[in-house]
C-alpha cells in the first residue's frame, strides 16, 4: 500500500482530490503515508480523531478521515462544515471512508477502493475527469 502510494503521490500536483473507500485495516492510512512521502511529507497520521489534518510541505497533504462524519447522518453538511475548499486548491486532499459526499468536492479526481474480504487485497482505481485520464498506475 505504501509503494503505490509513492507512485500516486509522484503523480499528485496542486488541487488534486483522492477518495479512499475501504473497510478498518485495508490499508488506507499507510496508502496516505506513502502519498505524504513523494510529498516530502513524513509524518502523516491518521486523522481519525480530529477529522481533518494540513500536512504542510513543498506541496501540502489535506488528510480527512469521514468516518465520523458518516456517523451523524448527514456528512455533505458536514464535510462542508470543514470548508475544504480554498486550502484544496494549494494541496493534495485524500479523503478516507469517502462516498458521494465526497465526490461532490471536484470533477477531477481518484476513487480507489480496497477489498479485503480475503487475506489478499484487492485496489481498484477509477479515475474521473480528465485530469488523469491515460495515467498509469
Amino acid at each position: 500500500m505504501h509503494a503505490l502510494g509513492m507512485r500516486i503521490g509522484k503523480l499528485c500536483q496542486a488541487g488534486d482530490l483522492i477518495l479512499l473507500s475501504c473497510p478498518l485495516g485495508a490499508g488506507k492510512t499507510v496508502l496516505v503515508q506513502g502519498i505524504g512521502e513523494a510529498l516530502g511529507i513524513s509524518d502523516v497520521t491518521s486523522p481519525t480523531f480530529v477529522i481533518a489534518r494540513i500536512h504542510k510541505g513543498p506541496l501540502p497533504l489535506i488528510h480527512v478521515d469521514a468516518y465520523r462524519l458518516l456517523e451523524g447522518g448527514n456528512a455533505a453538511a458536514f464535510l462542508d462544515d470543514l470548508d475544504l475548499d480554498s486550502p484544496r486548491e494549494g494541496a493534495v486532499t485524500v479523503i478516507e471512508w469517502a462516498g458521494a459526499e465526497s465526490a461532490r468536492l471536484s470533477e477531477e479526481r481518484l476513487e480507489i477502493t480496497i477489498d479485503r474480504s480475503d487475506e489478499v487485497r484487492e485496489v481498484a482505481i477509477k479515475t474521473v475527469g480528465a485530469r488523469w485520464q491515460g495515467v498509469s498506475l
